[in-house]
């Protein structure tokens, strides 16, 4: 009987691109600057793994390892004419761009990748399960760049798998990110997940990772990695403004107002672009993506039905989590203002400044109706007891480990000990960066001496060498609006 194996399960690190500092704009997405890398920690954990001496492991890179969407660096020349709002934003998701931006970020990161050379061995694996952050991994020539820069020599690369959006570790553990499970991140295919765009290949990317592209690449004194700095309410987004970005980009409303309308447009057509299916190779595809998560072609297929559906399919859940609800409902009071006072000038000749009294009358209407739309973000959870029912009649799996909401937790969810292994990312609680929000934690799924497998979760404190249980009830806040629950 073969030995158990441990599993380790990393994700959420979002690795991207290294920010230069800005004299002019000194908190301009200071959360990328390599002084805030979490490289060198992931470095460590790897060496304490390899040091233990435990028998065979399998790390997990449990999605959004790499952020392909927060990424702006441009190939100098570009090999192909680029849309201006690529140049603003950032390359799509080509395959040549995607291969430039892969080529960035295992440049910009040598001690994460040096790591993984190091940690990959005949008795370790080095399993990457896709993410919505990281989506662009779905290119063969990207995954054989990945495993070029984890094993130069070429000697273990069978031991290198990039999975479609899950991998069943140990024959008793669901791995996946997570990400179809949210209407907002999630790929109506995971199996097929490319279109074609005037007749190019892409990936399809989802709305929330759009709008992390076109509109907080260009606010960047929001960090993407905590939701609390940029899913706000109408008076947080005030003070904030005033404090850190009247000086700076005294413009925000309107690269607000455009980007979003941007997002809006450019999502509903990657949902509505039917994905690109070849009939005679659709059976090769589920056998591949079932060999290598260890799973059968019919798991595939019946996990793939558990994916929520796109939020695309209700627009307006889209229009109020960009706010162009209330920025739409705002112009249309001050058109209803004007109509207002040009009437009143047929009879009574006055001042356009009067239309500011009609304008004042209907503000407390828009002020009652912007408080209290609440965002839906991460509202519902991302396992819920009838889904995991369900995994668990379709892999037979005691665990699940999940990533994507950035809320550590371990708990009992329906028949499964559900985990959350949480983030790593470099997440702030103002654009200073001087409060780091949550700690570096991931699950850990060990073998017993009396047989089978138990989870625990685990984190890693800046600068250790060595893990600690977390601990849900620690004073240690965890990362932005994470809600704690016991550990197991």
């Amino acid at each position: 009987m073969p030995e158990l194996p441990h599993t380790f399960v990393l994700s959420d690190l979002h690795l991207t691109e290294a920010e230069p500092f800005d004299p002019k704009r000194p908190h301009w997405k200071a959360y990328k600057r390599r002084e805030f890398f979490i490289d060198g920690d992931v470095a460590q954990l790897l060496r304490w793994i390899d040091q233990a001496k435990l028998g065979p492991a399998e790390l997990i890179l449990n999605g959004d390892i790499f952020d392909f969407d927060n990424l702006l660096a441009m190939p100098k020349p570009p090999p192909d004419r680029l849309h201006w709002l690529m140049r603003l934003r950032g390359l799509g998701s080509e395959e040549w761009m995607s291969l430039f931006k892969i080529d960035t970020i295992i440049a910009d990161h040598p001690v994460f990748f040096a790591a993984l050379v190091e940690f990959l061995s005949p008795n370790h694996k080095i399993i990457f399960t896709i993410g919505n952050h990281d989506l662009e991994l779905h290119w063969p020539s990207v995954q054989n760049r990945l495993r070029a820069a984890i094993d130069p020599q070429g000697v273990h690369r069978a031991q290198v798998v990039f999975c479609n959006w899950f991998y069943i570790a140990g024959g008793d553990t669901f791995v996946s990110h997570g990400s179809q499970y949210d209407p907002y991140c999630t790929v109506p295919d995971g199996i097929h997940p490319l279109i074609s765009v005037r007749g190019r290949p892409r990936v399809r990317i989802p709305f929330g990772d759009l709008a992390n592209k076109y509109m907080l690449n260009g606010m960047g004194y929001f960090n993407p990695h905590a939701t609390a700095n940029y899913i706000m309410s109408g008076r947080q987004y005030v003070a904030f403004f005033f404090r850190y970005m009247v000086r700076d980009q005294p413009f925000l409303i309107w690269t607000w107002f455009w980007s979003a309308l941007a997002t809006l447009l450019a999502t509903l057509a990657e949902f509505l672009r039917p994905a690109m299916r070849d009939p005679l190779t659709v059976e090769d595809k589920v056998n591949a993506i079932a060999e290598k998560s260890q799973a059968t072609p019919a798991m595939v297929r019946q996990l793939a039905a558990l994916d929520v559906p796109s939020a695309c399919t209700r627009p307006l859940m889209i229009v109020r989590e960009l706010w162009l609800d209330r920025g739409l409902l705002f112009l249309g009071m001050v058109y209803a203002a004007f109509q207002i006072v040009l009437a009143i000038n047929f009879v009574w000749s006055i001042s356009p400044l009067w239309t500011l009294v009609p304008l004042a009358l209907l503000f407390p209407l828009f002020l009652s109706y912007s408080f209290r739309v609440k965002p839906e973000t991460f509202s519902e959870p991302l396992l819920t007891p009838e889904r995991a029912e369900l995994i668990q009649k379709i892999t037979g799996a005691r665990f699940a480990v999940l990533g994507h909401t950035h809320m550590p937790e371990l708990s009992a969810v329906g028949p499964l000990l559900y985990c959350n292994s949480g983030f790593w990312s470099p997440a702030f609680a103002e654009p200073e960066c001087k409060t780091r929000l949550g700690t570096e934690t991931f699950a850990w799924i060990a073998p017993r001496e009396t047989g089978g497998r138990h989870v625990s979760l685990w984190q890693w404190r800046e600068g250790s060498d060595h893990p600690e249980p977390f601990d849900m009830k620690a004073k240690d806040p965890p990362s932005t609006a994470i809600a704690a629950t016991p550990a197991a």
